[in-house]
């Protein structure tokens, strides 16, 4: 068998790693590394010697850890057998990546777990050429450039569910504003992903996210837009007046059912009770009470919602909800000294003097002033 004289690159660019097809090598024989490229000698399994970019006429001397293997002897043209592996230090871009099946991630701010479904790419940089021939070739025996992007592809989606994770908890991102830190969460991933593909010689290199996406129509998405407006609504009004508010509505759909005035009275103190508002819930049924015509004729009884009334530019306005009176505040209709009535009051009174109103003017800010 004639023994090779020149050892060189032949196979395609694209390519992570090529092997010299034959062999069968001699001293004196000439090994050519193109730019970009590293060659390595390996026998019996062993990575040994490695060449950088040039031109080398083989000898002992340059050789040293293959030579002590097999004790070449020194001068001549001496025939010995080992494998030669070309690496091309090139970047891979443009490699997708995405979630086969949506991941299920619990919101840190309103603790709603909704499905997720993730898409990027990345790109695969050689760092180390010795690490990713030992790792790569020779333990997981993966050879071709999309074997390999496949190989380092499941290793992000595998880590990918934990990482983004990891990112809304440590910085507090609710998933419905995913979209707005894609190139932070990406920064993030490829710093961490990057811990564990350095043991394999290669970096990730433009990490990014494409989309981050919640399907609209998922009942856990509609249950996470509920308590994201939940969350304003009570952030808005202030806790106490939104529970304040809340037990109105018990009331008003407990009115729909048949019952007694008693029963009904008895459920909404205990609610006003439940939820810490103490005597200005108290009151608040007992003016409701008060105006309830018990008649033993009828097997219904009714308590109305409480709704308030205003004297705005002298006309009185429609009756107004609690709920509604901040944004009446904020846009500078309802003052402190408004006349105000609601049932209960035998008389027209300034709504700063009227208990749960007057809790409102310190949670809503004020107008903003006009310019000159």
């Amino acid at each position: 068998m004639a023994l090779v004289e020149v050892v060189k690159f032949k196979g395609d660019n694209s390519e992570f790693v090529w092997k010299f097809p034959s062999n069968d090598l001699k001293l004196g024989a000439q090994l050519i590394v193109n730019t970009s490229q590293c060659a390595f000698f390996v026998k019996n399994g062993k990575v040994l010697d490695a060449f950088n970019e040039g031109r080398y006429t083989l000898k002992s001397a340059n050789i040293p850890l293959l030579n002590k293997l097999i004790n070449l002897p020194f001068g001549g043209d001496s025939p010995f057998s080992a494998e030669v592996w070309f690496v091309n230090l090139i970047t891979k871009l443009d490699n997708k990546w995405g979630t086969v099946k949506p991941i299920n991630l619990e919101d840190p701010l309103y603790n709603v777990i909704v499905p997720v479904r993730a898409f990027g790419q990345f790109g695969i940089k050689i760092i180390d050429a010795k690490k990713f021939l030992i790792t790569i070739v020779g333990t997981a025996h993966v050879f071709a450039a999309n074997e390999i992007i496949d190989y380092f592809r499941a290793k992000i989606l595998s880590s990918v569910t934990t990482l983004i994770s990891r990112k809304i908890i440590l910085d507090k991102i609710s998933l419905l504003q995913l979209g707005v830190f894609q190139d932070d969460l990406g920064k993030f991933c490829q710093a961490e992903i990057n811990k564990e593909f350095t043991e394999y010689g290669v970096e990730a290199t433009a990490f990014n996210f494409m989309s981050i996406n919640i399907p609209a129509d998922d009942p856990s998405f509609i249950k996470l837009k509920e308590a994201k407006e939940l969350a304003m609504k009570v952030k808005t009004i202030g806790k106490d007046i939104y529970q304040m508010d809340r037990s109105f509505n018990v009331m008003e759909k407990a009115a729909e059912n048949e019952g007694n005035a008693g029963s009904l009275l008895n459920a909404g103190l205990g609610l006003g009770a439940g939820i810490g508002l103490g005597n200005l819930i108290g009151n608040q049924f007992g003016q409701v009470g008060s105006t309830l015509n018990v008649n033993s004729n009828k097997s219904q009884l009714v308590p109305p919602l409480i709704r308030y009334y205003f004297v705005i530019n002298e006309i009185q306005s429609q009756g107004y909800l609690l709920s509604d009176l901040p944004l009446l505040i904020t846009e500078g209709l309802l003052k402190k000294e408004t006349l105000t009535w609601r049932e209960g009051l035998t008389d027209w009174v300034e709504a700063g003097v009227i208990e749960e109103i007057k809790l409102l003017f310190g949670s809503t800010p004020p107008p903003i002033p006009k310019r000159q």
